[in-house]
């Protein structure tokens, strides 16, 4: 499945990214879709079968989408 994340920060999506990247999940930094808002602009869009432990990025973290036939759909969306 393929999911796009959501940073409060530009360097919160680049940590992520590598992040995903020592997981060995292929990820990519790329602009936020319309269709999801970011307080940054920037997000990182990644495909896994099942989602990487975040706990450690949720200070950064805005949310997480899948992305789906219908466009997008929430998984994880931050508190603050």
């Amino acid at each position: 499945m393929i999911y796009i994340a959501t940073f409060f920060s530009h360097f919160g999506a680049t940590r992520f990214k590598r992040y995903c990247d020592s997981l060995g999940i292929p990820a990519q930094t790329m602009p936020v879709p319309r269709g999801l808002s970011s307080s940054c602009g920037t997000c990182t869009k990644f495909e896994t079968q099942q989602l990487p432990d975040y706990g450690k990025h949720t200070d950064e973290l805005e949310k997480i989408a899948a992305v789906t036939d219908n466009g997008f759909e929430t998984v994880y969306e931050s508190e603050v």
